[in-house]
């Protein structure tokens, strides 16, 4: 079976979070079509409310996503998206991304990850692998290694 993978992350703000993401993991947000944008509008393919302003760009109001620069034009390419959603983040998540890092010490990484935003909640372990729980801005759970 062929196939791809992309990760679907409920938030309040898509865009906001797409950037934190990108920069976390050293992705790139995906690029929107401003002119296609225009083109769906003109046509009536979309609303004004369908569409919002980000860092001085026009982008759709139904997501962003992030995926590794060297992939953006592979069709099959990892990727995570982010979605709005009208509720609150009120539980723990039951999926959640485990980072596995290379080359950065766990604990400079913690600390630059709560510099922007995130926050630590604890440290757990299996054998030798250690690894940290943290929370994204909006409280999505995932583990530094």
């Amino acid at each position: 079976m062929e196939h791809s993978i992309q990760i679907s992350i409920d938030c309040a703000d898509p865009h906001t979070q797409a950037d934190w993401w990108a920069e976390t993991l050293g992705w790139i947000v995906e690029p929107v079509d401003e002119g296609f944008i225009d083109k769906m509008l003109a046509a009536g393919y979309a609303k004004e409310s369908d569409v919002t302003s980000h860092n001085g760009a026009r982008v759709w109001t139904g997501g962003a996503a992030v995926c590794r620069a060297s992939e953006l034009e592979r069709k099959d390419r990892m990727r995570l998206v982010f979605q709005p959603v009208p509720e609150p983040k009120s539980v723990k998540n039951r999926v959640h991304l485990d980072i596995h890092l290379t080359g950065t010490d766990k604990d400079d990484a913690r600390e630059a990850l709560v510099a922007r935003g995130a926050r630590y909640l604890y440290e757990a372990s299996q054998g030798p692998l250690v690894w940290y729980t943290m929370t994204d801005p909006e409280g999505n759970e995932f583990c530094i290694s």
